[in-house]
């Protein structure tokens, strides 16, 4: 699984370059979610402004890569296609995750504040 990486100032914004994330390549996902979330700014920011589809295999691996972020990290999600927003409204994950519109506006708050 192909994620890109950029940091902004404290935030690294993180985003899959594939449009699922599913049982087939949640492991791969966790592996280098914890590569990239074990150094870096306290803020993360996972947009999935181009996944199109998660599974359970694949909202596990987000989850873990929550927890994988602990204290000292805090991970956040943004860009959620309709899809993808229905599995976490279903699964009441909405409520666990800070969710952004997206990751433009994340910046834009960012800059505003700084």
């Amino acid at each position: 699984m192909e994620l890109s990486c950029q940091d902004i100032a404290d935030l690294r914004v993180i985003k899959p370059l594939e449009d699922r994330i599913d049982a087939a390549v949640a492991i791969q996902f966790k592996d280098r979610m914890r590569a990239l979330t074990d150094t870096g700014p306290a803020l993360v920011l996972l947009d999935l402004s181009r996944v199109g589809f998660l599974d359970s295999s694949g909202l596990g691996a987000v989850v873990a890569a929550f927890k994988q972020a602990g204290p000292e990290r805090r991970l956040e999600l943004a860009g959620l296609t309709p899809t993808v927003e229905k599995v976490f409204k279903l699964t009441r994950m909405d409520s666990v995750f800070t969710i952004h519109r997206s990751a433009d506006d994340v910046r834009a708050r960012l800059a505003d504040a700084g």
